[in-house]
């Protein structure tokens, strides 16, 4: 009985989520009417499924085995499906849990959003196991079935990008197939390391942590290709730690998902230059990348930068700042961009305050706070330069939120990331990449004073008050 009313219950659900997710005008990746019909009945299958090849060498696309139960339903459109990966395909969570992802469908186009959810990074026994009041990583349990509920709406109504229908912005992925990729390593989506880290207390047990970014990436890789479409257009985006993970796996996800048009919109997740053997003063973010290049793996041989500077003949794997022109040269017909605040207190802590001891032994609040600020205005700058001479690489610079100490521009909403002296929003930055023609936009804002006097914003305030 409950399987007769469970169709035409699906079908209705396809056929609402077809109305109204479905753009008015048709564009590059949707399927006609006539062929959106027919895909209600018929899941459109995949058609760049993983070759031999894939399946072999440094960081393969690894499958499922056969018949494992990952929850996928190919004809259930319009809802978050939660697809369990296999510890066969590489993919694990940091407690050594099941990693699964979120896929939401729509039968109407091929075109496709890979969301990485943003929170934290750690790298010893406190961060990694979320001791309270240390920044850590996000997760550090595993990944429940229901994360995607809206129960949840941290990751499921994090940004008007992954939400179908938002009251405050429009953006043309919410009329996209949705892949949202949750964050539980602790370590960007970029580490490949088992570490063992010692209670500094010396009570509780070790921890046995997967820094295994890099290889849940690849499984999701390998799952997209076997079971979904190729995509015509494709944006990797998320904001913090999903922001610095679409940068960071966006040229092997270009390589083997094969979109027709790339975009890549890293938000807050900035990978400043920090060549080895530079100076602190000069590359402020240089501690962090030296701690982390060692406890997450990423110096190994045939390691996760070993990878990418095979992928990226233009990446320097000394340093990491030259990624940028890396992509913009491997894929000079993408259409890339980077934003975050001037004024953010969220990243630029991460950055610098557990590696710089007058941070740490800061005699007040404000003090410390002006001294996170002035190494993060450094590494911006320089960002914001280096940014302005790649033609398909935009910056975007706005200089401060009063939300979630100015993290991350494009959550909860597209509002107030704005350059008033410019007369610009952070809507036309994202049109910018997503729909725009010639060189990406490039902009930053010089002060802070106006957006510091608007208005109270009750909606900011509340979320504060939840996070």
């Amino acid at each position: 009985m409950s399987s007769t009313i469970r169709m035409p219950v699906l079908l209705a659900t396809a056929i609402a989520t077809a109305l109204v997710a479905m753009p008015l005008q048709a564009e590059e990746g949707d399927y006609s009417a006539w062929q959106t019909s027919l895909n209600l009945l018929f899941p459109p299958p995949a058609d760049n499924k993983v070759t031999a090849a894939q399946r072999t060498g440094t960081y393969p696309l690894l499958s499922n085995p056969s018949g494992y139960a990952d929850g996928f339903s190919p004809g259930a459109y319009g809802v978050w499906q939660t697809i369990k990966l296999s510890p066969q395909t590489g993919a694990v969570c940091g407690n050594g849990s099941q990693y699964k992802f979120f896929v939401n469908r729509v039968p109407h186009t091929r075109n496709t959003i890979i969301y990485m959810e943003g929170g934290g990074a750690c790298w010893d026994y406190p961060s990694c196991t979320g001791a309270s009041g240390v920044r850590g990583a996000r997760n550090p349990n595993g990944i429940p079935d229901d994360y995607m509920s809206l129960l949840n709406p941290g990751s499921s109504l994090v940004s008007p990008f992954v939400t179908r229908i938002s009251p405050l912005d429009t953006v043309k992925t919410q009329g996209w197939n949705m892949i949202y990729v949750p964050y539980c390593t602790g370590d960007i989506y970029s580490g490949d390391r088992v570490a063992v880290y010692n209670d500094p207390a010396g009570i509780k047990p070790s921890l046995v942590w997967h820094h295994n970014g890099t290889r849940n990436v690849r499984a999701v890789v390998s799952w997209l290709k076997d079971n979904l479409p190729r995509p015509t257009q494709m944006l990797s985006t998320g904001c913090s730690a999903g922001g610095a993970g679409s940068l960071t796996n966006y040229g092997p996800l270009r390589r083997d998902m094969a979109p027709t048009r790339g975009y890549l919109i890293n938000d807050s997740g900035p990978v400043f230059d920090a060549p080895v053997g530079g100076s602190n003063t000069t590359y402020p973010q240089l501690p962090l990348q030296t701690h982390i290049r060692n406890v997450w793996g990423l110096d190994a041989t045939n390691g996760p930068l070993a990878y990418l500077a095979s992928t990226l003949p233009g990446m320097n794997r000394s340093q990491l700042g030259t990624l940028y022109n890396a992509l913009s040269t491997k894929y000079p017909s993408d259409r890339l961009g980077h934003t975050h605040f001037w004024k953010d207190l969220n990243y630029s802590s991460y950055s610098y305050e557990r590696f710089y001891p007058e941070i740490q032994n800061a005699p007040d609040q404000a003090t410390k706070e002006a001294l996170i600020h002035a190494r993060w205005n450094i590494d911006t700058d320089r960002l914001r330069t280096k940014l302005n001479g790649i033609g398909n690489f935009g910056g975007y610079f706005p200089q401060y939120r009063a939300l979630n100490e100015s993290h991350c521009t494009t959550i909860v909403d597209f509002k107030n990331g704005d350059i008033q002296t410019m007369s610009l929003e952070l809507k036309n930055f994202i049109d910018s990449v997503m729909v725009g023609t010639g060189n990406v936009l490039d902009a930053s804002e010089a002060s802070d004073a106006a957006d510091r006097a608007k208005p109270f914003n009750l909606l900011y305030w509340s979320i504060d008050q939840l996070l």
